[in-house]
């Protein structure tokens, strides 16, 4: 059937083609598929284990796994390629369990088709006390068979959209007539919960925009939620939806049993060359249960009775628990040798690959051990080269970044709409787009294309750079860009890139209320807190473009590691004689030496010209040595040795520590005994204005550190110790004022006392 002809409805899958490559042992017609009764025997054992499995600790999610059972025989017995006895095997097809609470479904088919890591030991021990279990409760990248870590619902799908985009890039640049060296599907189970989740949205838009045809979702329609039923919260018309957003749209009506049908849809998904496929298959959550198509069978054990109610509507013995049968694990005993064959066959033709196009395929073989493709420390300007005017460290990151991204292929960079702002574009790049389309403005591309126009889908634009992180680490590299403020919208894919050590590199441009004028909308007052607390994540704030080098050696040198490069729009000040690459690199170092100092400042970022200015007041005006310190980063400080930490920040000294920065100072109080920060939402004002109506200004801030200083020599640094200091306060009133007026804060005050 020609590409063109795949338009199915509900009714005609039955007359959909039933043909795959049968010399790997796939589906290539019905008589090559187990007789019904033994499929409905094997869909009945799956039931009753994954009831059992619940049971045995009183918790887990049975509901999905046991209304998913046929889609997962289609897919493991059927369909999917990939070899349990490698499951790094490069071009193996890619599975994603995007509805995550449904993972002993995953887990359990591990099992079957024989993974060495999932033995029955580790399936049982599902909710269990064992602290090394194979099985959490939602599916976790470091064990073997699971491609990415889910749980937040649509995250999942965003991420088999990165993990689809890999393999057309990966292709695009790699394959040659005969030698389909990247050719994998990525299948995507969702249920309904992903479709309501905003992220898994803009995920679909963008890949039914690609026209990532290797892509598969699987709709596990069972209408059901932990609240109720679907209606409650959603009317739309789903299909109508898909294919709006450019999928071509499949749709089983018995989803609980009929495996051909499904079969049927899935091998159509993979001949569909033009458009990404989505199915739509209706199941019964908790089928076989007395409580199935009901929210109690989503998120808790059956209970006794109800699972040997299961086992006798199935003709299973109700005595027998955790029981798999030999003839279950013969049905799928021939995933083993057709796994090997699989791969054997891709090694042989790797080989040939290797010998018709020997230096693609050098290149090749370094990607798939996730190495770099050129030494991409030498794209990195020498310190002699950067410039000494003022500078915004946007431009001073784009300077790190765009020479690398153009030199270096491993690296896929994008923006969610700001290209003109985070100057992450480089001369002569190339579009990651879908090879036909021709767009209003001119701006076209193809799959081997490395820059990225994520659109207006910060969230989307996180997760599915995690799904291209995790499609073989070092791989790709991706690199996102926004303003730092909307990388709140994208917070939660940042977290799971931290959670599963996938390297991914978010440039955060706009990061101060120096932005100015778009005011307090766009201006991050509270982000870095948050960044700076997630673990596994390094937020660097560098504050010129010697310290801008520093932080992309950092984020590139951290295999295991996303970043963050936190970069403002406003000239920053050039310190040559004082930056340091090395110093960033261990978080934080001496800027400016001052020997006997009477306080430490600690600047940070954009703000680090104020850290250099007040210090020179001090001096100046009070008599005060300040000795300057520099922290772009907390994390990579705190892994410095603890005989560094202690010279850097004079711990044994009698001299105080101040943090300067226009920020929340959460987080500070660890290293700082007082700062002069943030404490409420910024201003739309012009940038040479803003920063003086939050007091930020090199004499102000000089004169409430001076009456602190006499304090500590009065009475001594201990009295700050444990007792943070906030010295930026007095225009905290002013806004109030500003904002609510003066009878309203004078009643506020005689209320109060």
């Amino acid at each position: 059937m020609a590409p063109s002809a795949i338009s199915v409805e509900q009714n005609d899958v039955a007359n959909l083609p039933l043909k795959m490559n049968g010399s790997n042992g796939h589906v290539e017609d019905v008589q090559m598929m187990e007789s019904k009764d033994k499929t409905q025997f094997v869909l009945a054992s799956f039931r009753c284990l994954i009831a059992d499995l619940c049971q045995q600790f009183s918790m887990g999610h049975p509901g999905s796994a046991m209304g998913m059972a046929a889609i997962g025989v289609s897919l493991w017995k059927y369909v999917m390629k990939y070899s349990p006895k490698n499951a790094d095997y490069f071009n193996r097809d890619r599975f994603v369990l995007s509805n995550g609470h449904a993972c002993l479904f995953q887990y359990t088919f591990l099992h079957l088709v024989g993974y060495k890591n999932m033995t029955f030991e580790q399936l049982s021990s599902y909710h269990s006390d064992r602290w090394d279990s194979y099985t959490p409760g939602h599916p976790e990248i470091e064990h073997e068979g699971i491609e990415v870590t889910t749980g937040p619902l649509g995250q999942g799908l965003a991420n088999a959209v990165g993990l689809a985009m890999a393999t057309k890039h990966l292709g695009a640049v790699y394959n040659k007539p005969g030698f389909e060296m990247v050719n994998n599907m990525t299948w995507c189970t969702i249920g309904d919960a992903c479709l309501q989740e905003g992220v898994g949205m803009e995920a679909i838009q963008l890949a039914g925009h690609w026209r990532l045809d290797n892509l598969c979702i699987i709709y596990d329609n069972n209408q059901i939620t932990c609240d109720g039923s679907v209606d409650i919260c959603m009317m739309e018309d789903v299909n109508m939806k898909m294919r709006a957003s450019g999928f071509e749209v499949l749709e089983i009506e018995d989803g609980n049993y009929d495996v051909e049908s499904i079969v049927r849809a899935l091998v159509a998904a993979r001949a569909n060359k033009e458009k990404p496929t989505f199915i739509n298959i209706k199941t019964t959550i908790g089928v076989g249960s007395k409580n199935e198509n009901k929210a109690a069978v989503h998120g808790a054990p059956l209970g006794n009775e109800d699972v040997a109610s299961i086992k006798k509507t199935y003709g299973m013995d109700e005595n027998k628990v955790l029981e798999v049968s030999q003839e279950v694990y013969d049905f799928f005993r021939e995933a083993v040798p057709r796994g090997e064959k699989l791969e054997q066959e891709w090694n042989d033709q790797l080989s040939k690959y290797s010998k018709e196009h020997p230096d693609l395929a050098v290149e090749f073989k370094k990607r798939m051990k996730g190495e770099m493709l050129d030494d991409w420390t030498k794209y990195i300007p020498k310190k002699e080269d950067l410039p000494t005017a003022p500078t915004p460290s946007r431009k001073s990151a784009g300077a790190m970044c765009n020479p690398i991204a153009e030199k270096v292929g491993n690296f896929m960079v994008g923006t969610a709409d700001l290209t003109p702002s985070v100057n992450m574009a480089w001369k002569g790049k190339v579009d990651f787009q879908n090879p036909d389309l021709r767009t209003a403005c001119g701006i076209n591309g193809d799959y081997t294309g490395r820059y990225i126009h994520w659109g207006i889908r910060e969230h989307a634009m996180a997760s599915v750079s995690n799904g291209m992180a995790a499609f073989q680490k070092g791989c790709i590299i991706p690199v996102t860009s926004s303003f730092f403020m909307f990388y709140i919208y994208a917070a939660p894919g940042v977290r799971m890139g931290a959670l599963q050590s996938l390297q991914v590199i978010h440039i955060a441009t706009h990061d101060s209320i120096g932005t100015g004028e778009d005011g307090p909308t766009h201006q991050p007052i509270e982000l870095a807190a948050l960044y700076r607390a997630m673990p596994n994540f390094l937020y660097i704030r560098p504050c010129d473009d010697e310290e801008a080098a520093g932080a992309f050696m950092a984020a590139v040198g951290a295999k295991d590691t996303p970043s963050m490069i936190s970069v403002a729009r406003q000239d920053t000040e050039q310190y040559p004689q004082y930056s340091s690459r090395e110093g960033v690199q261990k978080g934080g170092y001496v800027f400016i030496d001052e020997k006997d100092a009477d306080v430490m400042l600690i600047g940070v970022g954009a703000e680090m010209a104020f850290a250099v200015g007040t210090a020179k007041v001090l001096k100046e005006k009070h008599g005060v040595k300040a000795r300057v310190i520099s922290m772009p980063c907390q994390r990579l400080f705190e892994q410095q040795p603890i005989e560094y930490r202690r010279e850097v920040l004079q711990t044994r000294s009698k001299a105080p520590r101040v943090v300067i920065e226009a920020y929340s100072v959460n987080g500070w109080e660890r290293y700082a005994d007082a700062g002069f920060s943030m404490h409420s939402f910024g201003h739309s004002l012009p940038r040479p204005y803003v920063y003086g109506r939050f007091n930020f200004d090199n004499d102000k801030i000089a004169a409430k550190i001076k009456p602190l200083l006499d304090e500590v020599k009065r009475d001594g640094v201990e009295i700050l110790r444990g007792e943070f200091r906030d010295l930026n306060t007095d225009y905290v009133r002013d806004v109030f004022h500003s904002a609510f007026g003066a009878s309203h804060v004078a009643g506020a005050t005689h209320t109060a006392s």
